[in-house]
């Protein structure tokens, strides 16, 4: 069976935006407020919003000579993130840190006034298109970032940003943080003309070729749209981008005024409309296997961007070098973006999974045993399935959990949104289990800080982080008590440490290690009646062979008949069980 296609969202995207129009709408709402603008010897930004029928575009303007003069003195440096908190939501555990281009943030800071009022031109009802030239491109990307941070992407449309000429605004933090996430990534699309200085003067000079020999400070992300008079082709992976921003770069007289670089846009964005772009090499990668066709189809791009062509082979001895670094580093590409873990192709399979669990709860159930004890007391197969399937389910939600973590706070939040419900059904349901293999073995104590998965303690931080209704629902909690799963995924420690207590105040201890053995059962005694008058334990519990039935048995022995509390006055009366699962008990 032959490899599946991949695909290339960056393909498609450029397009798109060519036979849509867009590309050409955008360049003229940059190009529209030169007039009456005089080139100065400071970079300024200007603006411009244009409301059309079907897409609102916001461009951003700057003269492309003043942005190349000022970056190649003072404005090239970075600036760490910790300096600006505004794009301190793209932080992660694994990339906390990274830098921005100091020339676009020092533009980008000087419209700040102005970011309410672009913000409200907004409109959710149609698609928006976010431009700019030069330094102007690079204040037009970081204004698609700010928006990142409050945008929900599962009910607003995505922005697209679209750049001319745009030189490099970060490092490798910055491409990390974007370019691992391809709903982000997808949003960006870099048009650069083989005739501008400006997206180059960022790039590390050495070698044009031989570029993977040094590290380049400066970082590409989103896709990168590289034209020519011959056509255009799109790139997408980093190192890639940066041979190829070297290498074609045409130096001459014509192009010695970088305000005059507008026109070759205009003209770029003609013959693009008449042309095809360029296929993705992705398109065509088969795994293990380096084809002719793959081989074809980048030279048939560096043909599209003025790479492959006589005049040049002449002078360019490093041509079969770069085509072969291309096709490895698109292959790459490829292989990196399908080990991407996505849950929810796994879910389907997790459910069924679930569904085994349920079924053993319920068989448990009619056994008047409960899951929970039938599994620290195993005596069918179905017990030893049933630690295949809780392992499988285990190794999901871990990875599921784990990629929560490492995701920006904006996207993290939308994982949370969507997974953490069944997240935390799962976990009420495995994690006793997990707490019945500890304490099968004897002398086994604390779970809770000596054997408790790390994941299970994530998804419950998670779970403590999401807002919750103000008022909880206890009508429906009783409603539905019968069916429920215990809230807290620790009680059943807690029942084998109260268990332990027990055990304590009947052998011969200590007199500080029966005070304390007492101290810790009347914590347990509130913690049970706390999470019962809230309807958030199973009655499973009251089985007549439960662990927690058993400490209710030897915890009344050992305090006697006399001794009452809120649960153990509820605890004396049978009727209680019944009412309780029932949804009828009513607490003091």
């Amino acid at each position: 069976m032959g490899s599946p296609p991949t695909f290339s969202s960056g393909l498609e995207l450029a397009n798109i935006v060519v036979s849509s129009g867009i590309l050409k709408h955008s360049l003229a709402a940059i190009i529209s407020q030169q007039e009456g603008l005089s080139p100065s010897p400071s970079p300024s930004v200007s603006f411009k919003v244009d409301q059309q029928p079907n897409f609102t575009i916001i461009a951003f303007f700057t003269w492309p000579a003043c942005s190349k003069d000022y970056i190649q003195g003072e404005g090239g440096d970075l600036i760490p993130s910790e300096t600006f908190p505004l794009f301190k939501f793209l932080c992660t555990k694994d990339n906390p840190n990274f830098s921005i281009n100091k020339a676009a943030l020092e533009l980008f800071h000087s419209i700040r006034d102005r970011l309410p009022y672009l913000k409200s031109q907004i409109d959710n009802s149609k698609p928006v298109i976010i431009t700019g030239n030069a330094l102007g491109g690079s204040v037009a990307s970081l204004f698609t970032l700010s928006l990142f941070e409050t945008l929900n992407f599962t009910t607003t449309k995505r922005p697209l940003c679209i750049t001319f000429g745009s030189p490099l605004i970060g490092d490798d933090g910055l491409h990390e943080a974007i370019s691992k996430y391809p709903t982000w990534n997808s949003c960006f699309l870099h048009v650069v003309s083989d005739q501008d200085p400006v997206p180059r003067v960022l790039i590390s000079p050495h070698n044009p070729i031989r570029s993977d020999l040094q590290t380049n400070v400066y970082k590409p992300f989103g896709t990168f749209l590289l034209c020519s008079e011959l056509g255009g082709a799109c790139f997408e992976y980093s190192q890639s981008i940066l041979d190829l921003l070297k290498a074609t770069y045409l130096e001459g007289p014509e192009n010695q005024n970088p305000n005059q670089v507008l026109e070759f846009y205009e003209e770029i964005v003609k013959r693009l409309k008449l042309k095809e772009i360029c296929r993705d090499t992705r398109q065509f990668v088969a795994w293990n296997t380096v084809t002719k066709s793959l081989q074809a189809n980048i030279i048939t791009q560096l043909e599209a961007i003025g790479l492959v062509r006589p005049q040049q082979q002449q002078g360019n001895l490093g041509i079969d070098y770069l085509i072969t670094n291309t096709e490895e580093q698109e292959k790459k590409l490829v292989f990196m973006k399908q080990q991407v873990f996505d849950p929810s192709k796994e879910l389907n399979d997790m459910k069924v999974l679930m569904a085994y669990l349920e079924w053993y709860k319920k068989w448990s159930k009619n056994n008047k045993n409960g899951y929970y004890d039938n599994y620290k007391n195993p005596s069918r197969t179905s017990d030893f399935d049933i630690t295949k399937h809780m392992k499988a389910l285990t190794c999901y939600w871990e990875k599921v959990v784990d990629e929560a973590e490492k995701r920006p706070q904006t996207i993290g939040a939308t994982l949370r949104t969507r997974w953490l419900f069944a997240g935390t059904n799962c976990q009420r349901m495995i994690e006793p289990l997990f707490i019945a293999e500890f304490y099968k073995e004897p002398n086994q104590r604390d779970y809770k800080n000596l054997r408790r998965p790390k994941h299970f303690e994530s998804l419950e931080q998670l779970l403590k982080e999401t807002p919750k209704p103000t008022s909880v629902l206890n009508d429906m909690k009783k409603k539905n008590v019968a069916s429920i799963l215990t809230e807290d995924p620790l009680f059943w420690a807690y029942v084998e440490e109260a268990l332990i207590s027990c055990q304590i105040l009947r052998r011969e201890s200590s007199v500080e290690e029966k005070e304390l053995a007492k101290h810790d059962l009347i914590k347990f005694e509130n913690y049970v009646y706390s999470l019962m008058k809230n309807y958030s334990v199973s009655p499973e519990i009251f089985l007549p062979q439960s662990s927690f039935m058993k400490w209710w048995r030897e915890y009344t022995e050992i305090m006697g008949i006399s001794y009452s509390s809120l649960l153990t006055d509820l605890m004396k009366n049978d009727k209680n069980y019944e009412a309780y699962t029932a949804g009828k008990l009513e607490f003091p």
